[in-house]
């Protein structure tokens, strides 16, 4: 595997740009920001160049068709929740839904975490006012605080750092959990026949018998199991602070090539992907694959553009469209886009992310999302790529492994009165772990049959 180099002046002038940066923090303390990015520079890599590649080939794998990319985790990571049990639960959601996801598509799933990272969020405005009361923002625990007082909003640079330490510590744990037998393929199949054992959950029985079936037959087989036991796991969040996402940048010592070492999958969201912005700048510099998030008010034009910036030599795996549509709109919005980056001779990877565009205000005053929007979009999804003969490459999901209450609907019948019972997101809210799980069965019965053009 290549390692990485330590920052240097080449680095550090290579990802530096006067282009304007949308949603950066208004930092008080210019010196105080100077030392915690001087901090981060001298701290080893998060991840390494030769990590990146791999998922970078995995990518395109994922773009031909030959497997598919299973994205999952908080909307926005907070410091309080980085525990061993949280990290266990999300990582145990997101290897339950892959066994699943496995079955359905007959090909290799991707697992990619978005997690050890995923500390900031752009806002759609720079203050908050409550009770007359105007402060900053949160902007996510790398910036500030989520409680509401002066000292608490304050952007804080060290924070930086701060998100540096956790962020190591979830990899640690991640790569423990992921290469040390936890991941053992059996024992997840095993999770997944607790779940459908429910008996709200009784229609997924056909599916999960199926699965067991298959295992035994390979047991019978005399299949290697220790390959079974470990399996690859990536880190993905959105490219947003880029006082972190820059100091964070290494040179590969084999290549010279320049990777953002603080991930190994990063994007650029809807609200920071301006042409001439610092945002889709900075990842067209860096190695990692890359991920652009589009809306269904995406200009096609500008999308292509994207392409010539991020990915000029048009190389599978590089570039990831992640559509964010809404359930009453993909099947409208998205063929255009489809149709016309295939026709640019891109060869880029597809992923559904169906949760940002069917957020909504519920009664009570709480932000959340509808179980059943969320299937009817990744529904709608693969209805426009078989329409089209393109590859449906993935699923892109905020979710959780604790028993929360923040999206309405799923087998389990959460209502507008029961938000208030665990709503724990600081942010957008996210799939508990029962309704990911039912979320990855329906993903694969779709993967087996798929809909006819």
């Amino acid at each position: 595997m290549s390692t990485t180099s330590t920052v240097s002046a080449l680095t550090a002038a290579a990802v530096t740009s006067d282009l304007p940066a949308a949603q950066q923090p208004e930092w008080p303390d210019q010196a105080a920001l100077a030392e915690a990015v001087s901090t981060l520079a001298s701290y080893p890599p998060l991840v390494f160049a030769g990590e990146c590649d791999v998922l970078r080939t995995r990518m395109a794998a994922a773009a031909r068709g030959e497997a598919f990319v299973l994205q999952g985790g908080d909307c926005a990571e907070t410091f309080a929740s980085a525990t061993a049990d949280n990290i266990r639960d999300r990582i145990k959601t997101i290897l339950q839904m892959a066994a699943v996801l496995t079955y359905g598509a007959s090909v290799p799933v991707i697992k990619v975490g978005r997690l050890a990272g995923q500390y900031a969020k752009p806002r759609s405005s720079t203050t908050e006012t409550r009770e007359g009361v105007t402060l900053p923002a949160y902007r996510g625990d790398m910036v500030n605080d989520f409680e509401f007082a002066e000292d608490a909003r304050t952007p804080d640079p060290q924070r930086l750092v701060r998100a540096y330490h956790a962020s190591s510590a979830t990899l640690n744990l991640v790569r423990a959990f992921t290469q040390g037998g936890f991941a053992d393929l059996r024992h997840v199949h095993d999770w997944n026949r607790g779940f459908v054992a429910n008996a709200a959950n009784v229609r997924y029985e056909r599916l999960a018998r199926d699965i067991d079936k298959a295992m035994k037959f390979m047991a019978a087989c005399g299949a290697e199991f220790d390959a079974m036991r470990t399996t690859e796991f990536f880190s993905a969040h959105e490219a947003l602070i880029l006082d972190y996402e820059r100091p964070l940048c290494r040179v590969d010592s084999r290549t010279g090539d320049l990777y953002d070492t603080s991930g190994h999958f990063i994007w650029v969201g809807e609200r920071t992907r301006q042409l001439d912005g610092a945002h889709l700048d900075f990842v067209a510099r860096i190695r990692n694959p890359i991920g652009v998030k589009l809306s269904d008010k995406a200009d096609i034009d500008e999308v292509l553009r994207m392409i010539d910036l991020v990915d000029p030599d048009r190389e599978p795996g590089r570039l990831t469209f992640i559509t964010r549509m809404g359930a009453g709109t993909v099947r409208d919005a998205l063929p255009r886009i489809v149709e016309q980056v295939t026709a640019s001779g891109a060869e880029v990877t597809w992923i559904c992310d169906p949760m940002h565009g069917n957020t909504f205000s519920s009664a009570s005053g709480y932000k959340t999302r509808d179980f059943d929007d969320v299937v009817d979009e990744v529904r709608g999804f693969f209805e426009v790529h078989s329409a089209l003969g393109t590859v449906p490459g993935g699923l892109h999901v905020e979710l959780t492994g604790n028993d929360v209450t923040e999206c309405i609907g799923g087998s389990e019948k959460i209502v507008d009165a029961d938000l208030n019972k665990r709503y724990e997101s600081v942010c957008d809210p996210r799939l508990n772990h029962q309704q990911s799980l039912e979320l990855s069965f329906l993903v694969a019965e779709m993967l087996s049959t798929p809909p006819t053009s």
